[in-house]
């Protein structure tokens, strides 16, 4: 198992930022890395960020201005080479067909919960070690 897991995190808000971070925790499960937060304001900063490479995860807020996290999610989904996978932070459980036109992996509504962000989370992680390994 790798060391830490590196999760971009993005929305305008950051009680928002602050809500994903606490539902985490440092660590989402016990069978995954810990895990530590790049978070992103805007979609530029977004792209820029997974230009870099080594984040394992993205986790996008839906209701993010100017640009919502289901319109990056299809940007990133477009444009960054094997992109990581993507957990979306939606508004209502309604919205979940956006989340499928998006092309997010995973979806969770707001306002967070901690055991369901923790558990969508950890799936990601758990998928994405398993396509390293």
């Amino acid at each position: 198992m790798q060391a830490t897991a590196t999760v971009l995190l993005y929305s305008d808000d950051a009680n928002t930022r602050e809500q994903v971070r606490l539902a985490a925790g440092r660590r989402p499960a016990a069978d995954v890395p810990p895990v530590e937060f790049v978070e992103c304001a805007t979609p530029e900063a977004v792209v820029r960020e997974l230009e870099k490479g080594g984040i394992d995860v993205c986790v996008l807020d839906g209701e993010a201005v100017p640009m919502g996290g289901m319109g990056v999610c299809r940007q990133i989904k477009d444009e960054i080479f094997r992109c990581p996978p993507v957990l979306l932070l939606m508004a209502r459980p309604q919205d979940a067909w956006l989340a499928t036109w998006s092309r997010a992996d995973a979806a969770v509504t707001m306002p967070v919960d901690p055991v369901e962000f923790a558990g969508a989370l950890a799936g990601l992680l758990r998928g994405r070690a398993a396509l390293a390994g």
